[in-house]
């Protein structure tokens, strides 16, 4: 099921490059035709298994994909193509398939974020490059400019009218709010306790 998953993929990026030069008419079904194709195959969770899984394997990768001169030529003159380039352009300007295709990556991307960050060459060039005077100039230029403050300022004012923001913000305040009334409650019955048994020593006496 995943081969043949991946076997479908590579005919529709080769399609990309086969594209005859019709009409915008002629053009615009093969187009959502094809967009529909990438986007529900990369959505379903056997289209991202698929994926993962054939890559890594490495009879696949001698097969198919790593050292398939033919493939790999054919691959890249699709994507470099004029035709490859408009075509991309259109589905990374497509809202639905920009988000699929982020989700699709987002484990694939945290399991290689882990793996640089426990490499100790990987870690030597990041302190390298953050000790560098230059990249340090740099930063602090990137955090002094207009531009970098209006983009700091437009996240900040999106996170505060989030829903969610205010929600878990709304929450905070409440569990405060209770753990206060509740300390000032059992504080006042403590006094009142003192003032009880006062009043009752001095009754006695």
């Amino acid at each position: 099921m995943r081969k043949k998953i991946l076997i479908i993929l590579i005919p529709v990026i080769l399609f990309i490059a086969g594209c005859s030069g019709g009409s915008n008419q002629s053009q615009s079904p093969d187009y959502e035709a094809t967009k529909k194709m990438v986007t529900d195959i990369v959505k379903s969770e056997d289209g991202k298994k698929a994926i993962v899984e054939i890559l890594a394997e490495e009879t696949t990768q001698q097969l198919y994909v790593i050292h398939d001169d033919t493939v790999n030529k054919a691959i890249q003159e699709a994507l470099t193509s004029e035709k490859g380039k408009e075509f991309w352009t259109k589905m990374f300007t497509d809202h639905e398939f920009v988000k699929a295709f982020s989700e699709s990556m987002i484990t694939q991307q945290e399991d290689v974020f882990k793996r640089l960050m426990a490499d100790s060459n990987y870690q030597e060039k990041m302190l390298e490059l953050f000790e560098n005077p230059e990249f340090a100039k740099l930063i602090q230029t990137q955090l002094k400019s207009q531009q970098f403050k209006g983009h700091l300022e437009e996240s900040i004012q999106q996170t505060l009218e989030s829903p969610l923001f205010q929600a878990t913000l709304t929450e905070i305040v409440i569990q405060n709010a209770k753990k206060i009334v509740g300390e000032n409650g059992g504080g006042s019955e403590s006094g009142e306790e003192k003032e009880s048994g006062g009043s009752n020593g001095q009754s006695g006496n």
